[in-house]
């Protein structure tokens, strides 16, 4: 069951039903306090973000705020460096890495062909 809250004018907190007052202005505002105290206050013309017990205080103060929303720190990992692997040394490397998209396809779609070739010759 859902149970239809209103928020308090001057402190924020939530007011349940059958509890709080409404203030009515002359001018048709509606202020809803949740108890004598804010209302109180309101009419004082206090300022809601002095006080320390309501919820605009603690939000502009960083009050009740988990450690969970906090940015975590990443740690700083070093590159691996390039290695030589067995059968290619460290310049083959680097010369593959830095040839064109367009001449290594070509050299791939020729090899592809010599395999194929090679297979059909193999069906005869």
């Amino acid at each position: 069951m859902v149970v239809k809250t209103e928020l308090c004018q001057f402190s924020g907190y939530r007011i349940y039903p059958g509890h709080g007052s409404r203030l009515i202005r002359v001018d048709g505002k509606t202020h809803i306090f949740l108890n004598a105290k804010s209302r109180a206050s309101f009419l004082m013309r206090r300022k809601a973000a002095n006080l320390n017990w309501t919820v605009l205080y603690r939000r502009l103060h960083k009050k009740g705020v988990t450690e969970d929303n906090s940015k975590k720190r990443v740690r700083a990992r070093k590159a691996t460096a390039p290695k030589p692997i067995e059968g290619a040394s460290l310049e083959q490397i680097k010369a593959k890495r830095s040839q064109k998209p367009e001449v290594r396809k070509a050299a791939r779609d020729a090899a592809l062909k010599e395999i194929k070739a090679r297979n059909a010759g193999k069906k005869k």
